[in-house]
C-alpha cells in the first residue's frame, strides 16, 4: 500500500514534472503498488530516458543526495541520481539498458511501457506490470518477477496492462 508520505511526494513530483518534455514513469515497488500489487513501499523510483534523468535532476537539484551520473554494473547501466524529497528517497534512472547474454539492449523506451493510474485527483504515470515482470526476470530477480506473474494471472486483464 502507498503510505500518506508517498502520496504527498508523488503529488509533488507529478506536478513538478507535468510539463517535462521527456516521458517518465514511477517504477519499482511504488509503481506496482499504485497498480494494486500488495507490496510495501519505502522509496520512489522514477524511470525515464538519459536526457530525462538529467532534466529531472535539474528540477530536483535542491533535494540531491547524489546528482545524476552514468552508472554501469555487470548487468545494467543507466544514468542514476538520488534525491530526498520531504524525507523520502527518490531515485531517478534514465536510459536503462540491460545486459543480456553479453550484449547491451537498447535503452528502455519508457513511453512504450507507460500506463496511467489515478491517485487522489492526479494521474500518475507508471511502468506496466507486464513490462516490470519481464525486466525483473531479465535481471535475474526471479522472486519479484514470479510475484508479478502470479499477480497478473490472478486478476482480470485489461488492455495495456
Amino acid at each position: 500500500m502507498i503510505p500518506p508520505a508517498q502520496h504527498a511526494v508523488l503529488y509533488r513530483l507529478t506536478t513538478a514534472l507535468a510539463d517535462l518534455p521527456f516521458a517518465w514513469a514511477v517504477a519499482g515497488s511504488t509503481g506496482m503498488a499504485l497498480q494494486g500489487v500488495p507490496l510495501d513501499v519505502h522509496d520512489i523510483d522514477l524511470q525515464t530516458s538519459a536526457a530525462g534523468a538529467y532534466a529531472i535532476g535539474e528540477r530536483l537539484a535542491a533535494f540531491a543526495v547524489t546528482p545524476v551520473r552514468e552508472k554501469i554494473s555487470p548487468h545494467i547501466r543507466s544514468h542514476l541520481g538520488a534525491f530526498v524529497v520531504d524525507g523520502l528517497i527518490v531515485e531517478v534512472l534514465g536510459g536503462v539498458q540491460k545486459r543480456i547474454d553479453g550484449v547491451w539492449e537498447a535503452p528502455v523506451d519508457v513511453d512504450v511501457h507507460r500506463r496511467w493510474v489515478p491517485l487522489e485527483g492526479l494521474t500518475v504515470p507508471v511502468l506496466s506490470l507486464a513490462y516490470e515482470e519481464q525486466a525483473y526476470r531479465a535481471l535475474g530477480r526471479i522472486e519479484r518477477a514470479d510475484l508479478l506473474r502470479d499477480w497478473l494471472q490472478g486478476r482480470p486483464q485489461t488492455p495495456g496492462s
